[in-house]
């Protein structure tokens, strides 16, 4: 095994497991600046070169109201690829949590007391 002395490029040797070929960088979530935020209604606009999701709440408490006013609050911008691997962990979390608790049936009459999505 080489030594510092003897390594002709200067460098300190790497480590004794370099990473393999192909593998997967080890991925480390930074929540420092993470904010959480409730939608009930979003909105999904597409061009050729990204997708852009609307976030927000309606807060429509009469529901004979000839308005409904969406605040929205938040947007995020997605490239056409990072939104469909957005779209395939969806399905995948959608499927794992109507193994776990049934169903979701979104095209079914919703209480009264739900708002409008």
């Amino acid at each position: 095994m080489a030594t510092e002395k003897e390594n002709k490029g200067g460098k300190t040797p790497q480590s004794a497991s370099p990473r393999q070929a192909g593998a997967q960088p080890k991925i480390v979530w930074d929540s420092t600046n993470l904010r959480s935020a409730y939608a009930n209604v979003f909105n999904v606009a597409g061009a050729r070169e990204e997708f852009v999701l609307l976030f927000g709440m309606n807060q429509a408490f009469d529901a004979g109201q000839q308005e409904l006013k969406v605040q929205l609050t938040d947007r995020i911008v997605l490239s056409p690829f990072a939104a469909k691997r957005l779209s395939i962990l969806l399905s995948n979390v959608i499927k794992d949590y109507e193994k776990r608790y049934g169903t979701l049936d979104i095209d079914s009459p919703q209480p009264d007391t739900a708002t409008v999505q």
